[in-house]
């Protein structure tokens, strides 16, 4: 999946959370996020992540941090490697998995939270968590990634395909309705000269019979 078909969903998301938000009145954040990302082996990924809020931003208050763990579940423990610093801003933390290879490309004055993953490995696949608290909301926002790393991306859909098999089935049905309608004429026009032979003969024995009447008299 492309990463601006993702982006592009997430805008979208965020567009319609704002809208919400107008409609029904700001109570609460919500944290918008991908669900799932499937990254070729060796490029370099952004996972994107934003955030509606009630609230501006502030930089004294705000908390966030990105965390990741091979599986989701409880037994689990996250490991942390992004956090926000308020001298700092948003500052990696070094990690055996990741080294150095983490860099945030999100925009914090957008609501923007997004990080790129450099040179992905396929140990780098599991999930990937956007935790966000922008007080005084009180609200704990936290988004879910599933990230899976593929040697090969799969082919695209080639819409010419479809469309090809689409006219090779739509030609295929107009012929066997031709034939059928030719099969249905050849057995009318079969039925009807039957008739006409089978009329032919009554009148032929009519006339047979009437002359040999006429023999009689």
């Amino acid at each position: 999946m492309s990463s601006v078909g993702r982006e592009g969903r997430t805008g979208v998301q965020l567009l319609s959370a704002l809208l919400l938000m107008l409609l029904s009145g700001c109570s609460s954040m919500d944290v918008l996020v991908p669900s799932k990302i499937t990254a070729l082996n060796g490029t370099n990924v952004r996972i994107s992540c934003t955030f509606t809020s009630c609230y501006k931003i502030d930089l004294n208050k705000f908390h966030m941090n990105w965390t990741y763990k091979v599986a989701d579940n409880e037994s689990e423990a996250e490991v942390m490697f992004m956090t926000y610093d308020r001298k700092k801003r948003m500052i990696p933390l070094t990690t055996v998995q990741f080294d150095d290879r983490v860099e945030f490309t999100g925009n914090l004055e957008k609501n923007d939270l997004s990080i790129t993953l450099s040179n992905i490995q396929p140990e780098d696949a599991g999930f990937y968590f956007c935790h966000v608290l922008n007080p005084p909301d009180r609200i704990h926002g936290k988004g879910t990634i599933h990230v899976n790393v593929v040697n090969e991306l799969p082919p695209p859909r080639d819409s010419t395909i479809a469309v090809a098999i689409g006219a090779s089935v739509g030609g295929a049905l107009a012929l066997l309705i031709l034939s059928m309608v030719v099969i249905k004429c050849l057995r009318r026009h079969q039925k009807q000269e039957l008739t006409s032979e089978e009329k032919m003969e009554e009148e032929g024995k009519l006339e047979a019979e009437a002359v040999a009447e006429e023999g009689t008299k």
